[in-house]
């Protein structure tokens, strides 16, 4: 590689990736510096969910699709109850992501919500309920992409074996049809 040549070449979609990360950068550092320079809470409330949720919706809508081929939302039926449903790439595009894409969407999803995690930890012990609050939206937020995004990779993967499965069957059913068709 050459030491010249930047690290973000290696991303095939940097702009997706740089606000996959700000946002959820943008919501952390709002929250961790604003206790420091900013002495009202509902300011923080606001900008911090603000940005927290302007995170869930980059992540759940664009970077889930572009850096990882995947997409979830939850409906509502008929009959009152919580239907998932996904949206994933075919195999090929699926083999064809960057696989550095994939890790950063990944790790930073899990990173963000430990982050989150230590700091609801840290409002406990200084016994900041307002404060916890706060957290505890930002930590649902970044859970909710967790739960919907593995559930969607899971389903995912289930499409896959059964569409290897019904191929190989049919190759399998055909390749038996044209044996006895030429005997």
């Amino acid at each position: 590689m050459d030491p010249n040549q930047s690290v973000v070449e290696n991303y095939a979609n940097p702009r997706t990736c740089f606000f996959h990360v700000l946002f959820k950068g943008a919501a952390l550092a709002f929250y961790i510096l604003s206790a420091l320079f900013i002495d009202n809470f509902v300011i923080i409330f606001v900008v911090t969910v603000l940005l927290a949720a302007l995170d869930f919706w980059v992540v759940k809508n664009v970077s889930g699709r572009i850096l990882v081929g995947l997409r979830w939302w939850n409906e509502i039926d008929d009959l009152g109850e919580s239907v998932w449903k996904f949206e994933c790439l075919d195999q090929e595009s699926l083999a064809r992501m960057n696989k550095k894409d994939s890790w950063l969407f990944w790790w930073t999803l899990y990173i963000s919500a430990v982050a989150w995690i230590f700091l609801a930890i840290f409002s406990l012990i200084r016994l900041q309920a307002d404060y916890l609050l706060v957290v505890g939206v930002c930590l649902t937020l970044s859970i909710a992409n967790i739960v919907g995004f593995t559930k969607c990779k899971k389903d995912a993967k289930k499409q896959i074996q059964q569409y290897a499965s019904q191929t190989i069957a049919s190759r399998f059913s055909s390749t038996l049809q044209s044996a006895f068709s030429v005997v």
